[in-house]
């Protein structure tokens, strides 16, 4: 007898062997039709399975349909297969490589003797479609690792056949067939290739063999795929949405920065740009001053010993740039923790003066690679709003609410109000003891409960130093970007020889908080610029007010005007440009400023202007003075 316990905590018994297909079927129909695979265990143990899998001892079991994340994962993962499958019957040369899952969908790598064209890609979608509603089966066998080799070379598929001998000698290697179509996979996949139906082509882009410049360059196909057509096109209006919000295309509209071939993975901010930029540093400087922080600076490069005892030279050095003065080696800093530490340092300190919270805008720099740079969101240089709390154990707590809270509030001023939460914690590769983990894992946990916060947990996601917590934001469309941290280090200060005079005169190493709020600055204000479709709202806006002329009558009223504005502390501009009104008013809508006042004759004898909104809101005639309540207060609440 098999006893196979579903998620409601019933039992089913069956005579023998079975599988998940007849697990699901036994339950009803309409489960049996809606398999796509199952899940076998409970906890951490639970692994993904096919239809055809058989279980043959007495196990907890979820039948695993569309509306499972594993499930549309499958799907996901069998369509990469079905884009293989269809490459293969159009282009028979081709040569297929690897093809797996990514965020929203998938992709497939292919050797071919000339590049993909949009029309190819057109027949290949339709080929996958032709494919699809021939449902055929999709079957699994197990092969010893050199049969599968000598398999695949037989078929000409080199690529394949080399990924299948980097696999140890003793271990099988699991083939899966739909139709004239075989690839190497572990699996789990769809039963049937009719349950591939909503998925899309969308670009073709090249991709070195083995993410190695020295190897060929591969056709990489990208593709989406979804459980449902109106999920499906949900997602394509998204990423029509999200074309248009592209900082990098509004960055160039905007005239806010550019990037340049000179300085890969850097920015050039050009003069609205880096008004954007002194907005956030200013709003986040005070909040800075406003919370017990101290600012402070620390130096660009450090002498090599001092990442070796930190531990970032055996476990970041691929990602630190660095360079040789008089024999000695040192490096750009990637990120400013050890730099506090040697401040801290400085002077002996007491429990009376803990907490202690230092703040930097500080510069840093990581070697991204060129595939993963893109434009102002992942930099080779980067500023961080970059904190870090010393305190006691016991001040671990609150400090950890009250900085959520604080979080909360300034992601509220720059219009996000939807905030996920999520606990990282201890990696396999980590440093310090499972004690002084469990009590850091604890303390956020604890944190976020009492701020009210629900959270996930990401197991092995945190630092090598210690865990955190993750604050990721959900922007205007749905996306999400992980910006804030918090991280409780029990070890780097101690690896640093840190110290702090206890009330009993006895000497203890401090336990450092690692936090930012809004992280690289470059990145946060992209993720402005994106969220708000460049329009940012008037506090954040590099110029909130353009006072424009009808005629040149109206010039030194206009000029007058703008200056008014300058001294209440606005960002004014005049236009007296020999224009038609309705040529400026279109020209400064595009470049999506809040306010644009309009003086004419009639203006000009009442001491009136007239107010466009942004939107194109004829706000009508005002007083001057009406206007600056209206836009001081604007700016003011960050409405």
């Amino acid at each position: 007898m098999v006893s196979i316990t579903l998620p409601d905590g019933s039992r089913r018994e069956f005579p023998g062997p079975v599988t998940v297909a007849e697990v699901a079927a036994s339950i009803g129909a309409g489960l049996a039709k809606a398999a796509l695979g199952g899940r076998i265990g409970a906890g951490e143990g639970a692994r993904l399975v096919d239809t055809s899998y058989r279980i043959e001892s007495d196990t907890p079991l979820a039948i695993v349909t569309d509306k499972d994340p594993a499930g549309l994962e499958m799907i996901r993962h069998s369509t990469a297969h079905l884009l293989a499958y269809a490459v293969k019957e159009l282009f028979p040369e081709a040569q297929v490589t690897i093809g797996p899952v990514i965020e929203d969908g998938f992709y497939y790598d292919f050797s071919y003797k000339r590049p993909f064209t949009p029309e190819d890609l057109a027949a290949i979608e339709a080929k996958m479609s032709e494919l699809a509603k021939k449902d055929e089966k999709v079957e699994r066998r197990v092969l010893p690792r050199d049969e599968a080799v000598a398999y695949f070379k037989g078929l000409g598929e080199h690529y394949k056949a080399e990924i299948i001998a980097s696999i140890p000698a003793n271990e099988d290697v699991s083939l899966y067939r739909e139709g004239a179509f075989e690839d190497l996979c572990r699996g789990p996949h769809v039963p049937s290739t009719g349950k591939l139906k909503h998925f899309k082509l969308m670009k073709v882009a090249g991709a070195y063999w083995r993410g190695d410049h020295r190897n060929e360059m591969l056709q990489r196909v990208y593709g989406t795929a979804w459980a449902t057509k109106e999920e499906l096109q949900q997602y394509l209006v998204r990423l029509e949405e999200a074309e248009k919000r592209d900082h990098r295309k509004l960055g160039r509209e905007l005239d806010l920065f550019h990037m340049d071939e000179h300085a890969p993975g850097l920015v050039f901010w050009h003069p609205k740009g880096w008004t954007v930029w002194q907005q956030v540093e200013q709003y986040m400087r005070a909040v800075y001053r406003d919370n017990g922080y101290q600012e402070v600076k620390g130096p660009q490069i450090l002498d090599k010993s001092l990442w070796e005892k930190t531990g970032h030279w055996d476990k970041y050095r691929e990602n630190m740039f660095t360079t040789e003065s008089e024999k000695r080696d040192y490096a750009l800093k990637p990120m400013n923790c050890p730099g506090h530490i040697l401040i801290y340092k400085q002077g002996i300190k007491s429990y009376r003066d803990l907490p202690l919270r230092y703040g930097e805008f500080g510069q840093c720099h990581r070697n991204e690679p060129t595939g993963g740079l893109h434009g102002i969101m992942r930099v080779r240089g980067f500023t961080q709003d970059d904190g870090h709390i010393f305190c006691t154990e016991d001040m671990i707590l609150d400090e950890c609410v009250a900085y959520t809270a604080l979080l909360q509030k300034v992601y509220k001023d720059f219009g996000f109000t939807d905030i996920i939460y999520k606990v990282a914690t201890r990696p396999a590769a980590r440093i310090g003891s499972d004690e002084v983990w469990d009590k850091a894992e604890h303390a956020l946990m604890e944190s976020l409960r009492r701020s009210g916060c629900e959270f996930q947990i990401s197991p092995g996601d945190g630092a090598f130093y210690g865990p955190k917590i993750e604050y990721t934001l959900k922007d205007a469309i749905g996306r999400q970007w992980q910006c804030g941290t918090m991280q409780v280090d029990f070890s780097l200060p101690g690896r640093l020889d840190a110290e702090y005079v206890a009330e009993d005169g006895s000497r203890h190493a401090p336990v450092m908080l690692h936090r930012a709020i809004v992280g690289s600055l470059e990145r946060f204000i992209g993720i402005l610029i994106e969220q708000h479709a460049g329009a940012l709202p008037a506090w954040l806006a590099p110029t909130q007010v353009v006072v424009m002329s009808i005629t040149d009558a109206q010039a030194d009223t206009v000029t007058q005007i703008a200056k008014t504005l300058q001294k209440q502390g606005v960002r004014a501009s005049a236009d007296l440009r020999n224009e038609k009104i309705t040529y400026k008013i279109r020209e400064h809508s595009l470049q999506k400023v809040p306010y644009l006042l309009v003086v004419g004759d009639k203006e000009k004898a009442s001491g009136a202007v007239a107010v466009r909104a942004r939107g194109n809101q004829d706000l009508g005639a005002m007083p001057l003075e009406a206007f600056i309540q209206r836009i001081t207060g604007d700016i003011a609440s960050k409405a």
